[in-house]
């Protein structure tokens, strides 16, 4: 059941103690892909994870704005600190837990929340408010055996978009998008990545190429991500929480 179409009566007679909560991204994805482009990854996960489980669970609206400050050099990217990101997530996440969803996976599409989410959903089991698990899309997925790789703005999310969102995708400036691209996030020396802002290394947001990506790519990312999540509801709704005592 999807929250924001539901009425309150109709979430009330929901019986399951399940809720998926998307997390993404306001940010720069190069010229080719939309700003939302985590927000949209992270619902369409989601969503066909949820119809994928052989079970009940509500899905929570996403939350759009995450931390992404290292994008704050191109127009349009929004970010918050990651005090004020963790304390809205847990917030939403204590909001769900009081009518009953106390098992909450966080499906992020943003590779800038997943400290944080790590650290909040921790907290929040720890302190036995919920069992809070963060589930991060393209880290469940083998990218490399569909033949893709991450990047940003690269080909799996802009492949995953094109599926989902088709008309938000400006192929026809995939290739340009692609010959200005960066080949790796970051400048590193020493094990050490030197570079906080990614334009410190990429002149038009992006890393990969785009130009191989493709709605049939997308779907089958989205196959793999939804399977994984629809696996991981199923253990979180049959897992033992109760907490290890003190030794």
């Amino acid at each position: 059941m999807d929250i924001f179409d539901a009425t309150w009566t109709d979430a009330d007679a929901t019986e399951t103690l399940l809720a998926v909560l998307p997390v993404g991204s306001i940010e720069q994805h190069g010229p080719h892909a939309p700003l939302g482009t985590d927000v949209i990854t992270a619902e369409a996960v989601a969503s066909a994870g949820v119809d994928r489980y052989d079970g009940t669970a509500v899905v929570a609206p996403a939350i759009p704005v995450g931390i992404a400050a290292e994008h704050r050099q191109f127009t349009g990217s929004l970010w918050v600190t990651e005090d004020t990101f963790r304390a809205y997530v847990s917030e939403t996440v204590e909001s769900l837990v009081s009518h009953g969803w106390d098992r909450v996976v966080v499906v992020n599409g943003h590779g800038g929340n997943i400290d944080a989410l790590r650290e909040l959903c921790g907290t929040l089991t720890r302190e036995e408010t919920a069992y809070a698990v963060p589930f991060t899309w393209f880290n469940a997925v083998d990218l490399a055996a569909l033949g893709t790789a991450m990047g940003h703005g690269g080909p799996a999310e802009t492949s995953l978009v094109r599926h989902a969102r088709p008309a938000l995708v400006a192929t026809d400036r995939l290739d340009a998008v692609a010959a200005d691209a960066a080949d790796g996030w970051g400048d590193w020396q020493s094990g050490t990545n030197l570079a906080y802002d990614s334009a410190e290394f990429t002149d038009n947001g992006v890393v990969g190429d785009p130009s191989e990506s493709s709605a049939e790519l997308g779907e089958q990312l989205l196959d793999a991500a939804a399977d994984a999540l629809a696996e991981l509801l199923d253990t979180v709704e049959s897992r033992d929480v109760s907490r290890p005592p003190h030794r």
